[in-house]
């Protein structure tokens, strides 16, 4: 029983650990949309696709939080059922990441602190990294050691639209999204850190997320700034209003809310 108590103990301090680790992302996601809000710079007078992609991300956000909890504290056969829900629905944000990138590039309505031609190519990746990542977790769902930290890792890849909202976006110049990303990989550096602190060693999986993630930034530059970079971009805006729009400027800020 003796030999028993520490290994429960490490458990529940791990679950705890986790529990606490997705409570803080998810608020980070909901504080940065929610800010938006307050300040107007987000209505719900946006066209039917950003609605859906709203959906689509948010209850990502509600299922990840809700299988964290299933899998530390609650019911693991719910857990394991609800689980193959949120891999149709991984699917859907995949989806629709590529839609909103795509209708944002076309309607030449890319952030003004964002380039637009890099923006449609870091903007997918974001997304592929996510659904690599889930696909990773998926596959090792029977390693619960592997499994939540690659979700973690999945989850902090397409953590950037709600953390940008956070940080100072406009003051970051051409290297905004490349700031968000690398202050996004806080939270595994965090996992790293209490792995190191309590194991003596930092679990693989981290190391493959996070290099998964880092490598969003620099495959996004030399795709963007190639030959295929240039195709695409004509490709995806031809015969639409972001035809017009210069793919290595800055777009004029937005007018202030009243």
């Amino acid at each position: 029983m003796a030999t028993l108590a520490p290994a429960a103990d490490a458990a529940t301090s791990d679950d705890r650990f986790f529990m606490r680790m997705a409570t803080v992302m998810a608020i980070t996601i909901v504080a940065g949309f929610a800010l938006h809000f307050a300040m107007g710079r987000s209505t719900f007078a946006a066209r039917p696709l950003v609605h859906v992609h709203g959906i689509a991300f948010m209850g990502w956000v509600v299922l990840f939080v809700t299988q964290v909890r299933l899998a530390t504290g609650g019911s693991l056969a719910l857990h394991r059922r609800l689980g193959w829900i949120a891999a149709g629905w991984a699917v859907l944000l995949v989806i629709m990441g590529f839609a909103i990138t795509i209708d944002v590039a076309r309607l030449g309505k890319t952030p003004f602190f964002f380039l637009p031609q890099y923006f449609l190519i870091a903007n997918p990746l974001t997304v592929l990294c996510f659904a690599l990542l889930t696909t990773a977790a998926i596959r090792l769902r029977h390693s619960s050691d592997w499994h939540k930290r690659l979700h973690i890792c999945a989850t902090i890849a397409i953590i950037g639209p709600g953390l940008g909202r956070i940080l100072p976006m406009p003051l970051m110049g051409r290297y905004a999204f490349d700031i968000v990303l690398a202050v996004s990989l806080l939270f595994p550096v965090i996992g790293m850190i209490r792995d190191l602190r309590n194991d003596g060693r930092v679990h693989p999986a981290w190391w493959r997320g996070v290099i998964a993630i880092a490598l969003i930034v620099p495959l996004s530059h030399l795709i963007a700034n190639s030959p295929i970079g240039n195709y695409l971009y004509v490709a995806v805006t031809d015969g639409y209003p972001g035809a017009t729009v210069q793919p290595w400027e800055f777009g004029p800020p937005p007018p202030m809310p009243s």
